[in-house]
């Protein structure tokens, strides 16, 4: 059979280690960050989300592919990782819903993806070592090459890649009739984000990621909503600015994941790179307003401060991981805000953490009275 006769291929990490696989149809090369994700299931809408962008994944489930693809599975219009490092990638797949073996979707997104690597000694490396730039290729005997090549990728640290995933130009969500406004800067956005807005009855606009507060508030909306996305978050000074003025407005807002570090930023508070980030849909959250747990999906190389937001007399912490005591979520005393990161649409609990949807409408909803 086709996949018994594979290409040799290579991942090449930045500090010059290899490890060895199998390519999975297209040839080629492939650079970027590489990361490793620890779900279960849920592969398509990874490779999907723009937060993902220009970042290799490591599947640590050891079966990939065993459910094939669907259509309706996505979260942006198209892949955002920029490669695949699989164990066992399944060229069968055995369920009703499925348009496609995945080989024919990473095919139909001209995704490069290579097998049979030891992700488990791959990913206790990276544990170790941190997250860092590697290629992945079927170039196996032009290594230094690729040693070259490598070397001249960007690191992430600094890196705005917000640019490469937003909407060049605003659009519209939902019903024009619906009860809510609600204005999206997309920096990253995620489709499923989006149906929850319009579940609880909002019409959204969404706006490039360098939109001025001036452009989004001439629409009139009820709320302002930052989204997820790449990269790291202090480049985007525009969504910065933007926050800062839709905070000194008091108006409802909301952040998810990279909307979330801006409106950190916009309060004085740093972001830093994390050694390894937060990927996967079983990571721990305590809410500390009600002291509820919650089994959240993550994905994030970046966070914010614990010590300057502990520190900041208008935030309290709302959230925090129960693995590591990383900030997962805060408020401002002072102004209509909150923010989270980590990823209330993704529904791994499954409905653990929905109900910050219905937080951020009733928050319109007091702002809409006193006006």
């Amino acid at each position: 059979m086709k996949y018994q006769s594979r290409k040799k291929a290579i991942l090449l990490l930045s500090d010059g280690t290899i490890f060895y696989g199998k390519a999975v149809g297209k040839e080629g090369s492939a650079f970027g960050e590489v990361c490793f994700n620890t779900g279960m299931t849920g592969y398509q809408e990874i490779f999907t989300d723009p937060s993902y962008y220009g970042q290799l994944m490591v599947a640590t489930n050891v079966h990939i592919g065993n459910y094939g693809a669907n259509d309706q599975e996505i979260e942006s219009d198209s892949v955002k990782i920029a490669g695949l490092i699989v164990k066992n990638f399944s060229y069968e797949f055995s369920r009703d819903l499925a348009d496609s073996s995945l080989q024919e979707f990473l095919e139909n997104n001209n995704l490069l993806a290579i097998s049979d690597v030891d992700t488990r000694a791959l990913v206790s490396y990276i544990r170790d070592n941190g997250a860092m730039n590697a290629v992945i290729s079927t170039e196996v005997n032009n290594i230094e090459r690729l040693k070259k090549e490598l070397a001249a990728v960007p690191d992430m640290n600094g890196l705005e890649l917000a640019s490469k995933v937003s909407t060049t130009e605003p659009y519209f969500v939902g019903n024009p009739n619906a009860t809510y406004k609600i204005a999206a800067l997309d920096i990253g956005i995620k489709k499923n984000i989006l149906r929850n807005f319009e579940k609880r009855d909002a019409y959204i606009k969404v706006f490039p990621y360098d939109t001025k507060f001036s452009e989004m508030s001439d629409w009139e909306p009820d709320g302002y909503f930052l989204s997820n996305g790449p990269g790291d978050p202090e480049p985007l000074t525009q969504a910065i600015a933007t926050a800062k003025e839709i905070l000194e407005n008091d108006l409802p807002l909301f952040g998810i994941c990279l909307g979330h570090q801006v409106i950190a930023l916009a309060n004085g508070i740093s972001t830093y790179k994390m050694h390894n980030g937060h990927r996967g849909i079983n990571h721990p959250v305590k809410n500390l307003v009600t002291g509820k747990g919650e089994i959240t999906s993550q994905n994030h190389g970046f966070a914010i401060h614990r010590e300057d937001t502990e520190k900041h007399p208008n935030v309290e912490i709302t959230h925090v991981h129960l693995n590591d005591n990383t900030v997962a979520g805060m408020r401002m005393k002072n102004k209509n805000c909150f923010s989270v990161q980590y990823h209330p649409e993704a529904s791994p609990g499954p409905n653990d953490s929905t109900y910050l949807f219905d937080l951020f409408i009733d928050n319109i909803k007091k702002a809409k009275t006193k006006a």
